[in-house]
């Protein structure tokens, strides 16, 4: 346990470093510092699989079934995803802002929660089922993290060139209709995933004989979640509406899962995360 809290540490402190790098390379154009914040991202990933290949050892499961775990997972998909996205042209501002997502997420988890066990002794009827849920749930966060991102730089953009403000940020920032698609096909990923991540939740409440959880306050808002996706959807579909009225959507529903995240404290359902 002192090993992998070690890891965690160092693994922040490299995070942070990383950040620094990237916060520079956005502040004043610098290939080097991009690359040296994109190696230090290398090594904070590196450190998250050391740690999840050592619990996977010790406790012989996949360790996601914890809040903490779960939000251990979280910011271990978006260095994945902030990774990924270094490759991408213009990819500056977005890289750090997913980068700084989850450096938030890695601190928070660790000053709130700490390494448990739950064997979900109360769930073994479905582990298989919460297994694939939370796996898809997670996902789905990160796809709507990234779709979040470029809505938020797309409304940024959008109010630069309306006020005619241009600067080298602007120059650096990807064309509207760029931030646009990236966002649309986050919304795109997310939609279905989180959507396959509540019927099968709903799936394991009914296999259990837990019918007074479907009204649970974590169905409820990932159910409201879907229906404001759904209307986003159904607004671009229409072309009815600006594309920043679209994005605004984007980051609507993207606010109403970050709170059914900060509901499983209240949530029957998730009492098997040891909250």
């Amino acid at each position: 346990m002192l090993l992998l809290s070690r890891i965690y540490d160092a693994g922040i402190y490299i995070y942070a470093l990383s950040l620094l790098f990237f916060f520079s390379d956005c502040l004043r154009r610098n290939l080097r510092a991009k690359w040296i914040g994109t190696g230090l991202l290398v090594v904070v990933f590196a450190a998250q699989l050391t740690i999840i290949g050592i619990r996977m050892v010790e406790e012989g499961i996949v360790p996601i079934f914890t809040l903490y775990d779960f939000l251990f997972m979280l910011a271990f998909t978006l260095v994945i995803a902030s990774m990924l996205m270094c490759f991408f042209k213009k990819s500056e501002f977005a890289v750090l802002l997913l980068s700084v997502i989850g450096f938030c997420v890695l601190v928070l988890n660790h000053l709130w929660f700490d390494f448990s066990n739950d064997p979900l002794s109360n769930w073994q009827g479905v582990h298989g089922l919460l297994v694939f849920h939370i796996i898809l749930a997670n996902l789905s966060v990160v796809s709507f993290t990234v779709a979040a991102v470029f809505a938020s730089m797309y409304l940024f953009l959008h109010k630069k060139l309306k006020d005619k403000t241009w600067n080298d940020t602007v120059r650096r920032l990807p064309s509207l209709e760029m931030m646009d698609k990236y966002s649309y096909y986050g919304m795109a990923m997310g939609m279905p995933l989180l959507s396959v991540s509540l019927i099968v939740a709903v799936l394991s409440i009914i296999a259990e004989g837990r019918l007074e959880l479907l009204l649970d306050s974590k169905v409820v808002t990932t159910f409201i979640g879907l229906c404001i996706f759904i209307l986003y959807f159904i607004k671009r579909r229409s072309k009815q509406n600006s594309r920043v009225v679209i994005s605004r959507w984007a980051l609507i529903g993207y606010a109403v899962i970050i709170l059914n995240l900060l509901l499983n404290s209240w949530s029957k359902f998730h009492w098997w995360t040891g909250v």
